[in-house]
């Protein structure tokens, strides 16, 4: 074997070194992005309106199946502190929020929800291989639906 063979043999390790070794700081870097941007952010602004639920049943399976979307009580998951995972959850809650968010004092379309419930909208059908209670049985749904009406009817 010649020198500039054996050479040219270690310059390709140290190439796939460099090159891991910026993938590591990228995705490093991608950590903070969310100290920075604020539609990234994993927050819980202060409640301002309690909700009185009906039913400790259905208070129960709305904190399995919508709280995390739709109140200031979000219960974040390990993996939405990994970038660029994290984005997508914060985007979720951010948008679901916006949607209704029963921690503000803001007009909860009770008819709304359960429609979304009944065409099987909701929960987000992305929220449901890490989140497996909130997969709810038909009699869950109906027992929800029923909570849902008579808490915001």
């Amino acid at each position: 074997m010649s020198q500039s063979t054996a050479s040219a043999g270690r310059r390709v390790p140290r190439v796939l070194l460099v090159l891991a070794g910026l993938v590591v700081v990228v995705l490093v870097a991608l950590q903070f992005v969310r100290f920075f941007v604020p539609q990234f952010a994993l927050d819980n602004p202060p409640v301002t309106h309690e909700v009185v639920w009906s039913s400790a049943e259905g208070e129960q399976l709305w904190r399995a199946a919508c709280a995390d979307c739709h109140s200031n009580e979000t219960v974040y998951p390990w993996y939405s502190y990994v970038a660029p995972v994290g984005w997508l959850v914060a985007k979720d809650v951010h948008d679901g929020r916006r949607e209704f968010n029963v921690s503000t004092n803001s007009r909860v379309e009770w008819d709304e929800m359960i429609e979304q419930i009944e065409r099987g909208e909701m929960p987000l059908p992305v929220y449901l291989p890490m989140h497996p209670e909130a997969n709810l049985t038909d009699a869950q749904k109906e027992t929800l639906m029923t909570a849902i009406r008579d808490t915001f009817r």
